[in-house]
């Protein structure tokens, strides 16, 4: 009875603690401006939806496509407009989950998380986590 008790109660500490950050709603902006997401609520979690690029156009002077992604259905759709983040939930002062890189075509294991100067961190692994990179964001609007 006391170790339900326990558990129950770090339970709910824990998911008071994962739902008390702020989805950062807005736009941001990626290293160097190289590409810009705009960031919204989508239930507990965040979405994020790319919405520009410093260089939207291929070399024919058409709209970048998805060219690396493995559906071979999907290379054809536009990278202005996809979905980056899916299952994004909350995770401590975060959320953790997936995202999708139109870059390379590969779907990472990430977080993303408020950092103290007002930016936020996008981190994303490889190899259960023994490869990661972070990008910092920072707000446009």
């Amino acid at each position: 009875m006391i170790r339900a008790a326990l558990a129950a109660s770090l339970l709910v500490a824990g998911l008071a603690g994962a739902q008390a950050a702020t989805v950062p709603e807005g736009v941001w902006s990626l290293p160097k401006g190289k590409a810009t997401v705009r960031i919204a609520a989508c239930g507990d979690g965040v979405c994020a939806t790319l919405v520009g690029l410093r260089k939207p156009l291929d070399k024919q002077g058409r709209p970048k496509v998805d060219k690396r992604n493995p559906d071979r259905a999907k290379r054809d759709r536009p990278v202005i407009g996809l979905s980056l983040l899916q299952g994004m939930a909350p995770s401590g002062e975060g959320w953790a989950g997936t995202f999708y890189n139109p870059d390379d075509g590969k779907t990472y294991a990430g977080s993303l998380a408020p950092a103290g100067d007002g930016t936020l961190k996008l981190k994303g692994c490889v190899l259960g986590g023994l490869l990661c990179k972070t990008q910092v964001l920072t707000r446009v609007s």
